[in-house]
């Protein structure tokens, strides 16, 4: 694999980064009594050789507005009947979409005007380090699939042991939606994501190292989903179907005399998208049917204790998942400075799991004990957002105010058959989670003459309760007593304030969030083991990017950032998770926030076909939040709990290759190399009974390698080939093993480019699986998944 791997090496994609022109904006007035001066000329002229560029007439109240202006050194020019002309030098960056210069003077009565020289300058700024932007259509071996597959194959972020994004191999990303959390992606932590069709997403924007004007949660980084909206006039809008086959393979059979895995398993996605737009209003509606069946686990795990007790398990979970999305909304635009936009979401998530997970001794000579599940779960969101866009009469200066209601629900019940030697037990649960969370912002933004200023409010109350009810079988092994009622209740408030500056040499970001916390999280008194808690904070998190221009093509970037990572309210929750009959989940209500500084030197060189980008960082999190494996004394029980593990580092380099080889062929390569470190802790699990559990140092080296590339076929035909590498790794008492996978996938443009068709395969040699090893207290042991990863798609999109 590895020596196909580097032959892949030759061939990969082109990054998109998202750039847009600059809109420069003043006001014109006489030097000596400071009137305004309506219907001036203004022209924009290159420094370098006076070239016309663009121009405006200035209104009735002396603003002028010039549009799409690129980056680059130029000159303003300002000429009005019986005035003398004035020329002023400005430099167009990339920080800022909007700059003012102010005042222009002009001076009556033909006075002399001083000789301006402009120095002249190539283009000094290239594409901001900070933010990439993914076009969606452009990632054609994912089509059809979800969000989570669309993301697989982007530079920088990987795809975890739990399904999770990360960047930069940590998962504690926080997912926006139209720069939003929302209850589809996660409030705290992430989820869901693998269920959002990406059929209905525009764009994906990866941020690194986000500033102030961003919740301060998610030390590794934030992800942006921008779904599609069309502004044209009139009707238009986009139907697509798409639909493949998965598990074509069997990877590993299964033990004996239990359930098949699934096979050839369907999955369907129509969707629908339509826009219309007439004079001051704009209705949108998108509505996505995303059916999967999945071979959601096939995990094998060998137990091993110290006393001599071997015990060897497989699970197996045949998910079916059927997720109705709906989203719909308004834009008015009441005038040419104010916008109001009301939106709507409602998404309802079917979930049928059935799983099977029989207990072998070692030699698998005898089946101790069969533990059958059914989940059926249904997920229940619905999002109600108004927004107000007040822009002031100077371009880019805007205000912006909003509120966002979430209702989120989780109807979970499961039934469990526990097939024992000597009898058979029916057992049964049923839980009910209600989140109720309300959003509040305030942004202020104003362009200045060479940078801009942000500020803004943000004020959230959000609260879970949870009801458990456990319906105990003969012999059961359900912990009854850890059932019962809870309430998660989550208070932030936050004000921040941004400076951007850009001169021709040096850039500067620099901001400040403060922010409140108050989380109380009240617990059934009658529990067996935990009593209610929670925490607050008040703590400053401040970002600062300083950027050199060491020529028109070459960048060197300092960031520096302080984060936070809440525990999310499943981290905390006090029930067990009995999906895994003998290697149990459970919350803790003790758990704290883990906070990261975070360091990074980066360098872009750019040259006319491509690009080099490096980034070395290096990452220090106090309160690291992990789980912990742990028996109690006398049982085989093993009891994955929540804690703050102390102090770990993530230090690395990241590098990004980009280059079009011809007009056919282009590519990018995303190298990723990093060292993590957990430092020794001690921590003291209560659940189920109290035990202290002790760790020694960890360290490895690890990393990434990604490529993807772009051909241009003729018969207007694209293609994409994907090749991923991801390194054996460190987790939380143990390790995870490496990984590999292809994809491939190919469309073609028909109908005039309205219509397109696509057939995309992803691990076409089905060799991904997660191997781990985990090492705890008076027991190891190792678990191999062969989860179902190969997956065909075919699919046809049509615009109008």
């Amino acid at each position: 694999m590895r020596k196909v791997f580097t032959l892949l090496l030759l061939f990969c994609s082109n990054i998109i980064f998202a750039q847009t022109g600059v809109t420069i904006s003043g006001i014109v007035k006489d030097s000596k009594d400071q009137s305004i001066l309506p219907f001036v000329n203004v022209t924009l002229h290159q420094a370098a050789d006076t070239t016309f560029v663009s121009g405006s007439i200035s209104t009735e109240e002396g603003v002028f507005t010039i549009t799409d202006v690129n980056s680059g050194n130029y000159f303003l020019k300002a000429v009005y009947l019986g005035y003398d002309p004035v020329y002023q030098p400005i430099l167009v960056g990339r920080l800022s979409d909007y700059l003012d210069v102010g005042v222009i003077a002009l001076t009556a009565d033909n006075q002399q005007l001083e000789e301006v020289v402009v120095a002249s300058k190539k283009d000094a700024v290239s594409a901001s380090m900070e933010k990439k932007t993914f076009a969606v259509a452009d990632n054609v071996s994912q089509a059809g699939g979800s969000v989570l597959d669309a993301m697989k194959n982007l530079p920088g972020i990987t795809v975890g042991q739990d399904g999770k994004v990360e960047i930069r191999g940590n998962d504690k990303v926080v997912v926006l939606m139209d720069g939003k959390q929302t209850a589809l992606t996660g409030f705290g932590n992430q989820s869901g994501l693998d269920n959002i069709p990406a059929s209905a997403i525009e764009k994906i924007e990866i941020i690194n190292n986000p500033s102030s004007k961003y919740d301060a949660n998610g030390n590794a980084g934030i992800i942006n989903i921008v779904y599609k909206k069309e502004k044209r006039d009139g009707l238009t809008g986009k139907v697509g179907l798409a639909g493949g086959l998965g598990a074509l393979w069997i990877k590993k059979e299964s033990l004996p005399n239990i359930r098949p895995q699934y096979r050839y398993t369907p999955k369907l996605n129509p969707s629908l998208s339509i826009n219309y737009r007439k004079g001051k209003t704009n209705l949108f509606i998108q509505v996505d049917d995303l059916y999967t069946q999945t071979l959601n686990k096939n995990e094998f795990v060998d137990r091993y204790y110290d006393n001599g007790i071997i015990v060897k398990q497989q699970t197996v979970r045949n998910r079916t998942t059927n997720l109705v999305t709906g989203r719909a909304g308004m834009d008015w635009y009441a005038d040419k400075k104010n916008t109001f936009t009301i939106s709507g979401l409602y998404s309802r998530e079917k979930i049928l799991d059935r799983g099977d997970e029989p207990f072998y001794n070692g030699d698998l000579s005898v089946r101790n004990r069969l533990w059958q599940f059914l989940e059926d779960e249904v997920k229940t969101t619905v999002t109600a957002t108004v927004n107000w866009e007040h822009k002031f009469t100077q371009p880019g200066r805007v205000l912006n105010t909003g509120f966002n209601y979430t209702f989120h629900r989780e109807d979970e019940q499961y039934f469990f058959t526990n097939v024992m030697p000597t009898f058979t037990g029916l057992d049964s649960f049923k839980l009910l989670s209600d989140e109720y969370v309300g959003d509040f912002t305030l942004d202020y933004m104003q362009p200045l003459r060479s940078g801009k200023i942000e500020g803004g409010l943000k004020l959230r109350r959000r609260e879970i309760p949870i009801d458990m009810m456990f319906k105990p079988g003969l012999n059961s092994p359900l912990d009854t007593n850890a059932g019962g009622y809870a309430k998660y209740n989550e208070t932030i408030s936050a004000a921040y304030f941004n400076y951007v500056l850009e001169t021709a040499k040096f850039e500067v970001e620099a901001g400040l969030r403060a922010e409140y916390a108050g989380i109380v999280y009240d617990v059934n008194p009658n529990h067996n083991t935990y009593q209610s808690d929670g925490y607050s904070y008040v703590q400053p998190f401040p970002n600062v990017r300083i950027a050199y221009k060491l020529s028109s093509k070459n960048k060197l970037s300092f960031f520096f950032t302080r984060r936070v990572d809440r525990p999310n309210e499943v981290d905390i929750r006090i029930f067990p998770k009995y999906d895994d009959a003998e290697i149990i989940k459970v919350g803790n209500p003790a758990l704290q926030p883990q906070f990261a500084n975070s360091f990074e030197l980066g360098n872009k060189t750019s040259w006319q076909k491509g690009y080099l980008y490096a980034a070395a960082y290096h990452k220090i999190i106090d309160g690291t939040i992990t789980r912990i494996a742990s028996t109690a004394q006398g049982s085989t029980l093993i009891y994955n709990i929540f804690q703050n593990a102390g102090r770990s580092y993530n230090t690395g380099l990241e590098i990004v290759l980009t280059q079009q080889l011809s007009k056919r062929v282009r590519f990018d390569l995303n190298l990723l190399g990093y060292k993590n470190i957990i430092e020794a802790y001690s921590v003291e699990n209560l659940y189920p009974v109290r035990s202290v559990f002790t760790a020694q140092r960890q360290d490895m080296y690890s990393g990434n390698a990604k490529l993807n590339m772009y051909f241009k076929l003729p018969a207007n035909i694209e293609a994409q080939l994907t090749g991923i590498y991801l390194a054996p790794d460190i987790i939380p008492q143990g390790r995870i093993e490496e990984r590999f996978s292809i994809d491939l996938g190919m469309k073609k443009k028909l109908q005039k480019g309205k219509g397109e068709i696509f057939l995309n395969a992803t691990d076409v040699a089905n060799t991904l699986r997660i191997k781990t090893k985990i090492q705890g207290d008076g027991f190891n042991y190792t678990s191999a998944n062969y989860y179902e990863t190969q997956v065909v798609r075919v699919g046809y999109t049509y615009k109008f």
